[in-house]
C-alpha cells in the first residue's frame, strides 16, 4: 500500500508540474497574439508607407531619361528652397504665439475646476471640452465665416457702427486667426489632461499644505503646478507636434484669402501643393521628411530644456 501510495503521489505531482509547464506555454503565447494585430496595422500602414516615401525621396522625374535615382539631392535643394525655409519660419512663429495661449487658458480652466468653487462644474467642462469635438474642417468653415469682410458678422457689426471691418484675412492678422482657431479648438483638449493630472494628485499633500497654513493659492502654486509639469510637458511636446503640421485651416481659409495664404503658407500645405498640384511627387517626399526631422528636433531640444530645469 505504501508503495501503491508513493507512486500514486509521484504520479499526481507530474501531471501538475505538466499542467503547470503548459499553462505558462499558453500564457507566453497569448501576449504576441494579443499585440500581433497592432504590430501588423502599425507595419502595414505605418513603416511601409514611411519606407516608401523614404525611397520615393532618393528619385526625381526627368524629361529626359525618366525616374532618375539622385541620392539625396532632393534634401540639398529642399535645404536651400526659401518656400520651405519661409514656411517653417511661419508655422514656428505661429508656434510662438499660440501655443502659451492656449496652454495658459488650459491650465486657468483647469485649476478652477479643480479648485470646486465653480458652479455647474461639468456642464463647464463639457462646453469648454465641446470645440475638441468639433472636426477642424468645421472649425475653420465656421470661423472663416465669422471672419469675412463682407457677410461676417464681425464685418456686419463694423457697418452698423460706421467703422472699417476687421482685417481678420489680411496679411497682418492671418496668423493670429489661425492662431485664434486653433486654440478655440485644443484649449478643451489640453485642459482635460491637466484636469486629469490635477485628480490623480494625492489628497495627502494638500491636507498637509493646509495643515502647514497653506491658503489655495500657496497650494495651487506650491503643490498643484509642480505636480502638473509632467503633464505640462507632454501637452507642450504634442503642440510641437501639431503646430509644425498646421494644415486643415490654412489649407481652408486660403479660398477666402488667396492673396495672403499662398501653396506655401506652412511646410505642409507646401509639400501636399508639391505632391497634389505640381506632381512633383519625390521632392515632396523630401520635404515631408524635412519637416518630420524639424519636429523632431524641436521636440527634444522641449524635452531637453525642461529636463535640464528640473534637475538644476
Amino acid at each position: 500500500m505504501t508503495a501503491i501510495s508513493a507512486a500514486s503521489r509521484e504520479h499526481s505531482r507530474r501531471a501538475a508540474a505538466t499542467r503547470h509547464r503548459r499553462g505558462r506555454g499558453r500564457k507566453r503565447s497569448a501576449g504576441p497574439l494579443f499585440v500581433a494585430p497592432f504590430l501588423v496595422l502599425f507595419l502595414v500602414l505605418f513603416l511601409a508607407p514611411l519606407g516608401y516615401a523614404a525611397y520615393l525621396s532618393l528619385f526625381q522625374e526627368r524629361l529626359i531619361g525618366g525616374t532618375t535615382f539622385v541620392g539625396l539631392a532632393n534634401y540639398v535643394t529642399a535645404v536651400q528652397d526659401p518656400l520651405l525655409i519661409q514656411g517653417v519660419l511661419r508655422v514656428a512663429a505661429f508656434f510662438v504665439i499660440q501655443v502659451p495661449v492656449m496652454l495658459l487658458l488650459a491650465l486657468l480652466f483647469a485649476l478652477a475646476l479643480d479648485s470646486g468653487l465653480l458652479r455647474l462644474a461639468r456642464v463647464v467642462r463639457l462646453g469648454i471640452f465641446v470645440p475638441y469635438a468639433v472636426p477642424s474642417v468645421v472649425a475653420s468653415l465656421m470661423w472663416g465665416y465669422l471672419y469675412g469682410p463682407d457677410y461676417g458678422p464681425f464685418a456686419q457689426l463694423g457697418k452698423a457702427l460706421d467703422l472699417p471691418a476687421p482685417p481678420f484675412l489680411g496679411d497682418g492678422w492671418m496668423l493670429g486667426s489661425l492662431a485664434n482657431i486653433v486654440t478655440w479648438e485644443f484649449v478643451g483638449y489640453n485642459m482635460i489632461l491637466l484636469y486629469a493630472a490635477l485628480r490623480a494628485i494625492p489628497q495627502e499633500l494638500y491636507e498637509a499644505a493646509a495643515m502647514d497654513g497653506a491658503g489655495a493659492w500657496r497650494i495651487a502654486w506650491s503643490v498643484k503646478l509642480p505636480a502638473l509639469r509632467p503633464a505640462l510637458l507632454l501637452a507642450l511636446v504634442f503642440s510641437v507636434i501639431g503646430s509644425f503640421q498646421l494644415f486643415n485651416e490654412p489649407n481652408l481659409l486660403q479660398r477666402l484669402a488667396p492673396d495672403v495664404i499662398d501653396s506655401a503658407y506652412t511646410a505642409n500645405l507646401y509639400a501636399y501643393s508639391l505632391a497634389f498640384t505640381s506632381q512633383q511627387i519625390n521632392y515632396a517626399a523630401a520635404v515631408s521628411f524635412l519637416l518630420g526631422l524639424v519636429i523632431v528636433i524641436v521636440s527634444y531640444a522641449v524635452l531637453l530644456t525642461a529636463n535640464r530645469r528640473r534637475t538644476a
